[in-house]
């Protein structure tokens, strides 16, 4: 991060994402703003005054997002975002972006699984073509929240697990397929088995329009876990856990025909999770280089999300 490149922050919301935000930022965050925390310097973002920051890392819970972005987006506040960035239909998420190009500033929601190291490299593999036709790409993501969801004030209503891990997961897919979004999505299986929403959902896409994709978020893993298995012509590539709960491992593997054990090539990291840093400094560069706002993935996630919820007999 250069010093040219420093923005001003205010962290909204001091919960777990708050804390993490003002550990990466660290002396960038001017102030924290929370209606209850003991070390918030304001309890509403409106009284903190204009003039003495530059950008906002918004870490509320989701309903209260949209007016805060508002707020912030129509004051010349470049904002970061927790994902997810729902609303209840696509206009309201325009219009954000209609505020932030109006106003020459950057919302940017934070998936920051992107950054994952071989996240990267399995985006680079796909987008090289060396493993030809894809057929298949499923992906697992679980981990063993159920009972702090269940006893959190907020977090168990809605679609739970859908909007929460599945839109890392949907981001994940156009990060690593950006034809995705013209595939229409089928929810599989939608269960609550110990919470009020659902703690475990199983998608997939329709395979006349592209690969076959599954992906199944969960709660109940009680090993925190993610999985990535692509199956392509030439090959496959997979990945086995993310650095944050490592060691995590990306292998790829060359088809033999007409058949056999196929060569393969494995790189294994064990490390402290990169994803946090290196988001919070491309937010700082998109910011300092006056990046056109662009929600289009949002409004894909968005809309995505809220006709699935439909589907499984929640109102978005």
């Amino acid at each position: 991060m250069t010093a040219a490149n420093r923005q001003r922050c205010i962290v909204i919301g001091y919960g777990v994402q708050g804390h993490k935000r003002c550990e990466i930022a660290r002396s960038d965050v001017v102030a924290i703003v929370d209606p209850v925390a003991d070390r918030a310097n304001y309890r509403n973002t409106r009284d903190v005054p204009l003039g003495s920051y530059d950008a906002a890392l918004v870490c509320t819970p989701d309903g209260a997002k949209s007016d805060l972005l508002a707020f912030l987006l129509g004051n010349g506040k470049h904002v970061l975002v927790e994902k997810p960035l729902l609303t209840a239909d696509d206009a309201t998420l325009l219009r954000l972006q209609d505020l932030a190009r109006k106003n020459e500033v950057i919302c940017y929601t934070a998936y920051n699984h992107r950054f994952e190291p071989h996240f990267m490299r399995m985006r680079d593999l796909l987008t090289s073509g060396l493993l030809g036709e894809i057929y298949s790409l499923r992906m697992f993501y679980g981990n063993g929240t159920a009972r702090l969801v269940r006893e959190s004030g907020w977090r168990d209503q809605g679609a739970g697990v859908l909007p929460d891990l599945g839109s890392h997961l949907l981001d994940t897919l156009l990060f690593w397929l950006p034809e995705a979004k013209q595939w229409p999505f089928n929810l599989r299986a939608a269960r609550h088995h110990e919470n009020t929403s659902f703690d475990q959902v199983v998608l997939d896409a329709n395979p006349r329009y592209g690969p076959l994709i599954q992906l199944e978020m969960t709660l109940l893993s009680w090993r925190n876990h993610y999985a990535a298995d692509v199956l392509a012509e030439k090959g496959s590539a997979h990945i086995e856990s993310l650095c944050k709960w490592g060691p995590s491992r990306f292998t790829k593997r060359q088809r033999i025909l007409p058949s056999g054990r196929p060569p393969e090539e494995s790189v294994v990291l064990v490390q402290d999770d990169p994803t946090w840093e290196s988001e919070y400094n491309h937010f700082l560069a998109l910011c300092a280089g006056r990046t056109l706002c662009d929600l289009e993935t949002d409004v894909w996630i968005n809309r995505t999300l809220n006709e699935l919820s439909r589907n499984g007999g929640v109102v978005a």
